[in-house]
């Protein structure tokens, strides 16, 4: 009974193999695998462009993680330190007399 069943997805499966070799999604595979061993060679300064821009990437959002902590501890009241050191206040009569 095994054996049967294994013949029969047999003669089901060539068919089916057959038709979406045939496609254009498989000629598309086809393309795709052969233009991938062709273009092994040049993927050294791609992969150099990426890895440039994944540096770029990270020192932008550890640059944007301190601004945001920096902002929150402005919004949370961290910040009084920075009003206290207003500037002093000047006295009108003694600095417009001399």
């Amino acid at each position: 009974m095994t054996v049967f069943a294994f013949v029969l997805i047999l003669i089901i499966l060539i068919p089916v193999l057959a038709i979406v070799i045939d496609s254009p999604v498989g000629q598309a595979l086809a393309r795709r695998i052969s233009a991938g061993e062709e273009e092994q060679g040049s993927l050294g300064p791609r992969v150099e462009t990426l890895e440039g821009e994944v540096r770029y990437l990270n020192e932008t959002v550890e640059s944007l993680k301190e601004e945001s902590e920096f902002l929150h501890s402005l919004i949370e009241g961290k910040g009084d330190e920075a009003r206290r050191l207003e500037p002093p206040e000047s006295q009108p009569d003694s600095e417009s007399g001399s």
